[in-house]
């Protein structure tokens, strides 16, 4: 039996399984997204979603949809699955599928009387494909098998519509056809392991609906183009492979480039393996140049989010290559003292605050795993040194060091911490001057720094930097601590002071250089624990708020407002269990096991296999946001590592 798998009566529970999403990528970043029962409920599904270049070098749904036809004795049943307006789906394949499992590729196994069909996934990682193995495992009389596609060719954020520039030309190809919908695209190429019967019957299918985009209140129709359908005899036992390219593929090589994948895909058979096997999906090349992907399916590169998710990404795998190669690709688009915090090139934001400083923790945690740290000054000591003299001495969007030795950012209407959601053009959570782990980071960069600089005899360094590393600790202290209250403040902005319980006190207690004694620290894990911490992470601002939103749900505006006013996020437990560790030692092994093996439950949910963006503050937790996150499977890996080596 797969580790994963639904049955029958989950599966025609469209209430169930339409809540449950499969997702597989390669390392271009190409992906294949849908539903467990291959009905599409987001604009960001599709069997064939690939980067284009040609025309904006993001993410474009080329095909929407395969709808497949079993056809015997001139009796004709649909297994496709499509919804329309008033809650009306149409085809209803889903009543035929008895079965689905994800090992070792997805399969779902549909049964129309005496016939058995099988339907299995492969989503190649060399190249920007999808094969699908189709096996009539059982038939009674002459089969057939009619395939029908469902073309988009549009960018994932947007929607298809009925339009007079669609080109519906098609040329054949061997065993199959390719077409090219619109100027600047990658051409498609359709093609099956055996000779085909195409017709070509253009047409359009209007308003197929979206029930996750209606749910998100953004707009959830679309038209998608059928170009046309292919039709087979399969006799009993017979396997057909359908291939879906940007590149035309010999048909002869197709079952070999299916069985190579399947044969050298990791198995997702537990639940560490599941993990590992998502934490190589947001890993992206391209030449010399690789990304991290903050999340799927509608996500790019995030910087902060980069140097975050980085170390469970790949240093607790002991892929140190592909670690030097983000950090150096972030460094090479760096301006000034900032990484690119949203989007590439000409569409690159650099309005961020902390990322400069994970970059720091980053490289911490690979000198630390790597055992070069004599290398890393050499190496990166300039790029070390830009950022932390830009901080110290003044530098874009009011970020600057304090007489106190501590760093004030901010200037209205901005958000530039990770709790950066807007409503309305206005951050809802601004927090201007002082925050606490910004500071936090502040110190722990320049202690890394010094260390380094140690290593490499970099005297004038040290005599600049050592006066700081003396001057915060006090200053720290003055600013955040409450002894009566025994917690942080947030931020400090002028004379007024944020006494919200938030998350970002943690990582004072997490950071390998901590500004405060390790009974403070323990004071901030306690009220960590008591307000913040649930099964599926620590929230983002405590119950006790008036302020506090429990439930992640609702148009832009009311998700936004709540994105971190109380929604759970998991990534932030990987500094919970560092800290909390460092604190109790082998005797706190017991509630961050509880804690970690709790999150098994979810392999079944929302992105099955993988962990999402964020959850419900209240009970019971329920998944929302990304199906599947960077910083969220990073940071359960690094917990994994953490217990492990508290074990020892």
């Amino acid at each position: 039996m797969s580790y994963i798998n639904f049955d029958k009566t989950q599966l025609i529970n469209l209430e169930y399984s339409l809540s449950r999403e499969l997702l597989r990528s390669n390392s271009s970043g190409a992906y294949a997204n849908s539903t467990i029962i291959n009905c599409n409920t987001r604009k960001y599904h599709g069997m064939l979603i690939t980067p284009q270049p040609g025309v904006d070098h993001e993410n474009h749904v080329l095909v929407s949809a395969i709808d497949e036809t079993i056809i015997q004795m001139e009796s004709e049943f649909n297994l496709g699955i499509h919804r329309y307006p008033n809650n009306v789906y149409n085809p209803k394949g889903h009543k035929y599928i008895r079965d689905f499992v994800s090992e070792p590729l997805p399969k779902l196994t549909y049964r129309v009387g005496g016939v058995i069909l099988t339907k299995e996934l492969a989503f190649i990682n060399s190249e920007d494909r999808m094969i699908i193995r189709y096996t009539l495992v059982d038939a009674h009389s002459p089969t057939q098998i009619r395939i029908r596609p469902f073309l988009a060719f549009r960018n994932i954020h947007s929607l298809s519509k009925e339009n007079i520039f669609a080109d519906k030309k098609y040329e054949k190809i061997p065993n199959g056809i390719k077409l090219r919908m619109y100027h600047g695209y990658t051409e498609l190429f359709i093609q099956f392991s055996k000779p085909d019967e195409y017709t070509h019957v253009p047409d359009w299918y209007y308003n197929i609906e979206y029930q996750e985009e209606m749910n998100r209140g953004y707009e959830c129709r679309e038209d998608l183009y059928v170009p046309g359908f292919f039709e087979f005899a399969l006799a009993k036992g017979e396997s057909i492979y359908l291939s879906l390219g940007t590149a035309e593929l010999n048909p002869l090589k197709i079952k070999r480039l299916f069985d190579t994948e399947l044969r050298t895909r990791l198995p997702r058979n537990d639940f560490k393996a599941c993990l590992i096997n998502s934490a190589m999906q947001f890993i992206v090349k391209s030449g010399k140049k690789v990304d991290i992907l903050a999340g799927f399916p509608w996500f790019g590169r995030i910087g902060r989010n980069t140097f975050v998710a980085l170390p469970g990404l790949t240093l607790i795998h002991g892929d140190y290559k592909t670690c030097k190669a983000v950090i150096d690709t972030m460094i090479s688009e760096m301006r000034g003292p900032f990484f690119p915090n949203t989007g590439k090139g000409n569409s690159a934001t650099y309005n961020a605050v902390d990322t400069p400083l994970w970059f720091f923790w980053a490289l911490q945690q690979y000198a630390e795993f790597t055992g070069t740290r004599g290398g890393i000054w050499p190496l990166y000591g300039k790029t070390m040194r830009l950022i932390l003299e830009a901080y110290r001495d003044g530098t874009d969007f009011g970020i600057s060091m304090e007489p106190d030795g501590l760093i004030s950012a901010g200037v209205p209407g901005m958000a530039l911490t990770w709790m950066d959601a807007y409503v309305d053009g206005k951050p809802v959570t601004p927090r201007m001057g002082k925050c606490v782990e910004i500071n936090a980071l502040w110190y722990n960069a320049i202690c890394f720094s010094i260390e380094m600089a140690h290593l490499a005899n970099d005297q004038q360094f040290i005599n600049d930097w050592e006066p700081l590393v003396e001057k915060i600790p006090a200053s720290f202290l003055e600013t955040f601590w409450n002894p009566t209250k025994r917690y942080m403040a947030d931020h400090v902005y002028g004379t007024y002071k944020d006494w919200a319980v938030r998350p970002n006190m943690i990582f004072v207690a997490s950071l390998p250089y901590s500004p405060v004694s390790e009974e403070i620290r323990k004071d901030i894990l306690s009220r960590t624990k008591q307000e913040l911490l649930t099964t599926r992470g620590l929230r983002t601002l405590t119950p006790k708020s008036p302020v506090y939103k429990g439930s992640y749900f609702g148009n832009n505006t009311e998700r936004e407002s709540a994105y971190h006013q109380g929604t759970v996020r998991p990534w932030l437990l990987g500094h919970f269990t560092e800290g909390y560790l460092k604190i109790h030692g082998r005797s706190g092994l017991s509630i961050i096991k509880g804690i970690f093996q709790g999150f098994e439950a979810v392999m079944t949910e929302h992105g099955i296999g993988s962990i999402s963006e964020i959850y419900d503050g209240d009970p019971p937790h329920t998944p929302r946001g990304a199906i599947s996150y960077a910083t969220s499977v990073a940071e359960l890996l690094r917990m994994t590592y953490l217990i492990e080596q508290y074990q020892k």
